[in-house]
């Protein structure tokens, strides 16, 4: 006997029903998922790679940028073959998620710890965006205040409010049905991204040509001991790790592309390949110029750490940008969660009637909205969750380097690599087989190595 599935326990005629349902809501294209995946990895990430670059200096802080990003797109073209399953009677079916992929793959067992790691990951995104929204909105009220009042003016402000009314809007957007829903705001948020990328870029080209050469050293930010370091390079890295990976997401929005398999395999790969060069793009010009412009004085965020001041409108513009296009990549990240757990307690309770239970909301010069009584409260509850642990641990560069690390192996390279030779039947110790399983384990240090050190960032700051 083989273990049993999720999927082979749904009776067919509901399976047929899903399949068909689904089939209705696929409208995306192949620039609509370069959309969705720019602003999944365009995001809070590209912000701390000239601070990254400082910690490892003109020679590794590239490699590193590219060693990442060639890993991200192994791992994409890996889990393109893993959107679709084979199936007895069906022929084949679409997995809707990346725990269907793995549960139709690998079991149930390993959906269940795939499960652990892709909610606590996609909970520390919308942590990590929270945080990033507020600091952004908070340099806005700073740069005004250092333009009025000179460059050495006291001008300090929290961030508490602003972290509050991102959750605001949140709690708002959240309440969109469905991933299937968002390719609007996705769009907008992918433009935002393109637009502070290039301001951050351009003010980094600026200070260059304003200095008269590019700062910066082979080996980067030298420090009083070796331990620190080795900790800031593993700060470093994790922050890398996070600026790259969209392996969360992906089956996401491979499941939301209108061609059928296995065409919709070579859109998808079509896509990450676009969208990987373009990141990589950006990520080079705005590490490379950041670190170029201000050498061992690198901010920790580039827009929001002062060390550009004029022209301040253009500052504010780029924050506002950043703002605008976190408020889309929280949802893009986050409605996958939502339909996880929504699809899991609608399987196990569905009988209660508050799971079901359904009302119209009519507001002023809008058409009534129906809402769902369960979806209102536990997306409400995990909005002003994200929020207030955000505002506990507001600390930019140690929590992307956390986030890195917790998710970086076991969602990037582990559970794509089974996947695909399970998929593709490949038979151990054969030259494919060896050639996967060491790009597996090569991965595994380096990540532990990245969270620890981030880890140990967080308790230093939070002690200090």
């Amino acid at each position: 006997m083989g273990e049993v599935h999720a999927y082979d326990e749904i009776p067919l005629l509901q399976q047929l029903r899903e399949i068909e349902e689904a089939d209705r809501q696929r409208k995306g294209t192949v620039w609509t998922a370069v959309a969705h995946i720019i602003t999944g990895v365009i995001g809070a990430g590209v912000l701390s790679l000239g601070w990254s670059m400082a910690q490892l200096g003109w020679i590794a802080g590239p490699l590193a940028m590219v060693l990442f990003a060639s890993i991200t797109y192994i791992s994409s073209v890996l889990l393109c073959y893993c959107h679709a399953t084979p199936h007895p009677v069906l022929g084949s079916f679409r997995n809707r998620s990346y725990i269907q992929a793995v549960d139709a793959n690998l079991g149930r067992k390993n959906a269940r710890v795939c499960g652990l790691f892709v909610q606590v990951g996609l909970y520390g995104v919308a942590i990590a965006y929270t945080i990033t929204s507020g600091i952004s909105m908070r340099a806005i009220q700073k740069s005004n205040c250092y333009h009025k009042e000179g460059h050495q003016a006291a001008c300090n402000f929290g961030d508490t409010y602003y972290m509050l009314a991102f959750g605001l809007v949140e709690i708002v957007l959240s309440q969109i049905p469905d991933f299937h829903n968002i390719q609007w705001l996705s769009t907008v948020a992918a433009i935002m991204s393109f637009g502070y990328a290039f301001i951050g870029f351009a003010l980094g080209v600026a200070k260059v040509i304003g200095n008269g050469f590019a700062k910066g050293s082979i080996q980067g930010i030298s420090t009083s001991t070796t331990a620190q370091k080795v900790w800031l390079v593993s700060q470093a890295l994790g922050d890398v790790a996070f600026a790259y990976p969209y392996s969360l997401i992906l089956i996401e929005i491979q499941d939301t592309l209108k061609s059928p398999t296995p065409k919709n395999e070579a859109d998808m790969k079509k896509a990450s390949t676009i969208a990987i060069c373009v990141t990589t793009f950006f990520n080079m010009l705005c590490g490379g110029f950041g670190y170029a412009a201000f050498g061992d004085d690198t901010p920790g965020n580039l827009l929001t750490g002062f060390g550009f001041y004029e022209p301040y409108w253009l500052v504010d513009i780029a924050n506002a940008c950043i703002v605008i296009h976190l408020i889309g990549g929280y949802q893009v990240y986050c409605q996958p969660l939502f339909a996880n757990v929504e699809k899991w307690v609608s399987e196990n309770f569905s009988e209660t009637g508050f799971i079901r239970k359904d009302f119209k909301l009519k507001l002023p010069l809008l058409p009534a909205i129906q809402l769902n009584v369960f979806k209102l409260c536990f997306r409400t509850f995990f909005v002003a969750s994200t929020t207030g642990i955000a505002m506990l641990f507001p600390y930019f560069n140690q929590v992307l380097g956390v986030l890195g690390g917790i998710y970086f192996w076991p969602l990037s390279i582990y559970f794509p690599v089974q996947m695909y030779i399970k998929q593709k039947d490949i038979g151990a110790w054969s030259k494919k087989w060896v050639l996967l399983q060491s790009f597996n384990y090569f991965c595994l240090p380096l990540t532990l190595f990245t969270l620890v050190g981030s880890i140990e960032g967080i308790i230093r700051a939070r002690l200090s």
